[in-house]
């Protein structure tokens, strides 16, 4: 038998018109402090974000987006909080924010392997 690790994963959420609440999953971001392992995947579905937001711009969501993938990275590029440990930039993308992109609540779990939990997240929560 393998040895499960807890992990820690959130969903990302983007909201066309933050006053109205209205929202539609966009991705997954998964942290394992054993495995030192963070990492997002998303998908902007442009028509169904256009039915919450018929004039909503995705190209600064699209851009915000791929800036937490360059924080899960720990990228040069990836400003300051990209410098941070795993733990602290985990923490930091999924902070309470009033903004078009959210996170829910952390949820914790327990895998054998971390990128098909990923895979299988982003596809029963997202896809």
């Amino acid at each position: 038998m393998q040895e499960k690790h807890l992990y820690e994963y959130a969903v990302i959420r983007v909201l066309p018109r933050v006053e109205r609440e209205e929202f539609l999953n966009v991705g997954i971001v998964l942290f394992c402090k054993r495995q030192k392992f963070l990492k997002v995947l998303f998908q902007l579905d442009e028509e169904r974000l256009k039915c919450l937001c018929d004039d909503f711009d995705l190209e600064p969501v699209r851009n915000n987006l791929e800036s937490f993938e360059k924080i899960c990275a720990g990228a040069k590029n990836g400003g300051p909080i990209a410098q941070l440990d795993v733990a602290s930039r985990f923490r930091w993308l999924t902070a309470v924010r009033s903004s078009s992109i959210q996170t829910s609540r952390p949820h914790p779990g327990l895998c054998e392997d971390i990128e098909v939990t990923l895979q299988r997240l982003f596809k029963e929560l997202v896809l």
